[in-house]
């Protein structure tokens, strides 16, 4: 494993404007309202800003770009969103211009069941129009190509409100295009199922998390607070998969399960008070 301790503490500051057709196509993406130029974004929406733009040539075989630059040079082959917190300060608006300050907070090496294991975790901080609005702990695992089967974790016995979501590579390639996500196993059958492994595309991580964040605040009557989220289970565009939600206290337990029934990511949501 490459020495990584230089990366700890390494910064990178991004600014975009967010451009109300971005809005328009992550609604229709998403089968949502379409917000007008000043509206607050939902939440998980901001995800489509901020992404690195690499040329061709500095892209890894997988779509996404070459180890190293910001993110330290990790040889494990398979980087996946792993889960992350995210507190809402401020609404982040069409129209606003905003800057994320994005720093390496945490690399920490293991060995699991499928192998070597490196977890890295990237604390984000977004201002919009020179005020915050979101702050964020992104975790990232990079592990390698084998590994087998997780164990099979069971979700919550009951929900209160229950969507099913049908996948299909068409809103895969969707959201990919709109986060700018190059990766190939959400796009790129032959390569997901034949180089990867995978049974069909990936749902992509954060997108789930997007829908159980809706699904909460759906839920709550209430825009969030603070959100948290971890992957389980990967989703694929196999057969459709449900997302659930119920109240838990004062806050909101959301998940995904897999078409089988087993855990495939679980949510809390705290929503903000009149």
């Amino acid at each position: 494993m490459n020495d990584t301790s230089a990366w700890l503490g390494r910064t990178e500051t991004r600014a975009e404007r967010v451009e109300p057709m971005q809005a328009v196509k992550m609604a229709a993406t998403l089968d949502r309202a379409i917000p007008r130029d000043g509206d607050a974004l939902p939440p998980g929406w901001h995800w489509m800003l901020f992404n690195a733009a690499e040329p061709a040539a500095a892209l890894d075989r997988d779509g996404h770009p070459k180890r190293g630059g910001f993110m330290p040079p990790i040889e494990l082959p398979r980087r996946m969103w792993a889960g992350g917190r995210l507190t809402f300060h401020a609404p982040l608006r069409v129209g606003a211009n905003a800057t994320r300050r994005s720093e390496i907070a945490k690399i920490e090496s293991k060995t699991g069941k499928s192998g070597a294991l490196v977890f890295v975790v990237v604390k984000h901080r977004i201002e919009a129009d020179g005020v915050l609005a979101i702050e964020e702990e992104h975790d990232i695992v990079y592990r390698g190509m084998g590994g087998g089967t997780a164990p099979s974790v069971a979700p919550p016995a009951r929900a209160e409100i229950v969507k099913t979501i049908t996948p299909d590579p068409t809103l895969l390639f969707r959201y990919s295009a709109l986060t700018f996500n190059g990766h190939r196993i959400h796009y790129d059958q032959p390569y997901a199922t034949k180089v990867e492994g995978y049974p069909g595309l990936v749902f992509h991580g954060p997108l789930t998390a997007t829908l159980l964040m809706a699904l909460a605040e759906e839920l709550g009557g209430a825009p969030l607070a603070r959100f948290s989220f971890r992957g389980v289970a990967p989703l694929f565009d196999t057969a459709p998969f449900a997302i659930k939600a119920k109240r838990d206290g004062d806050k909101i337990a959301a998940w995904a399960e897999t078409p089988d029934g087993a855990l495939a990511m679980s949510a809390e949501a705290t929503l903000t008070r009149p």
